[in-house]
């Protein structure tokens, strides 16, 4: 029972991850019918950003709570403008041609920063300080769960809510609902459509770069592809919650997680290798794709031709 508890915590820790890293991809979906392939590399991004941030300001040498706060939201705060940035250079010029183009766009630019960061700071990974000290705290048994563990579930917690309330609660989320049902009345509204797509962008950015330090707390090293099969998990998670469905970006997320993990712990029984727990992940979209092509959590909806 200690082993299943413990595979369970390992496993929901890193589903909110990808949970966080979702939620771009479906907010950015249910905008624009896109998907921004570049989304995983923000991640990368947001890693980076608090590697400096946290050696520049001194928070390296003087680890705490409130370096990792200032380290976070800072991160944040510059992938955000670097997601509205990749909004209005890269995907507005070519928002008006076919989905192929704006998709092709996006791969382009995920590849522009993967192969950017090699250059500036070169492929070797770097070692992500930890701004907290991190403690392991026995539940029964073998199982603990880490102070480290609790940061990231209550940090992806409270950064969920925090979501749900700017959708549901305020006059930009409201506008956010209108453009993604649909873009050409939301106009007609008065609404500035540019604007809420650029806050769209800039709002899964951030997510993404929390990820990103989280992660870097919990698993210290970084290097400019990390963000490749991460960010691929994440789409995966996306797709089988239903993606443009938040709710469902986070269950799936935390499906993934968990699924990842229970083969790391019980594959050897049935003849699954651990390595295999990256395959876990795209076995599942093959299934979705399938046999619940909407999600779990998505619908159905019928187009005219």
């Amino acid at each position: 029972m200690d082993t299943f508890v413990q595979q369970l915590i390992n496993g929901l820790t890193v589903g909110s991850i990808y949970a966080l890293i979702a939620l771009g991809y479906t907010m950015v979906y249910g905008i624009l019918r896109l998907i921004n392939f570049a989304h995983g590399d923000i991640y990368m991004v947001g890693a980076y950003a608090g590697f400096i941030l946290a050696a520049q300001l001194g928070f390296a040498a003087n680890p705490g709570m409130f370096g990792l706060a200032v380290t976070l939201i800072g991160s944040m705060v510059i992938a955000g403008l670097i997601g509205m940035a990749i909004e209005r250079f890269a995907y507005r010029p070519v928002r008006k041609y076919s989905r192929m183009t704006t998709l092709i766009t996006a791969i382009g630019m995920s590849l522009f920063l993967e192969n950017l960061f090699v250059v500036i700071f070169s492929p070797t990974p770097r070692s992500f300080p930890q701004l907290m000290q991190n403690q392991n705290y026995t539940l029964f048994g073998n199982a603990a769960i880490s102070k480290t563990q609790i940061l990231i579930f209550a940090v992806s917690i409270a950064l969920m809510v925090l979501l749900q309330w700017v959708i549901y609660r305020t006059k930009v989320g409201t506008a956010m609902r209108a453009v993604s049902f649909n873009l050409n009345s939301a106009k007609l509204m008065g609404i500035n459509t540019d604007f809420i797509i650029a806050f769209t962008f800039a709002l899964g950015s951030a997510l993404a770069a929390a990820g990103g330090v989280l992660t870097a707390q919990y698993n210290p090293k970084i290097d400019p592809l990390m963000g490749i099969i991460t960010g691929l998990k994440a789409f995966v998670a996306a797709v089988l919650g239903g993606i443009g469905n938040i709710p469902g970006a986070v269950l799936g997320g935390l499906l993934i997680g968990a699924a990842e993990t229970f083969v790391v712990g019980y594959g050897q029984n049935i003849g699954i290798p651990s390595t295999y727990r990256d395959a876990v992940a795209f076995s599942i979209l093959i299934l979705v794709l399938l046999f619940r092509p909407a999600g779990l959590l998505g619908s159905t909806v019928q187009e005219k031709v």
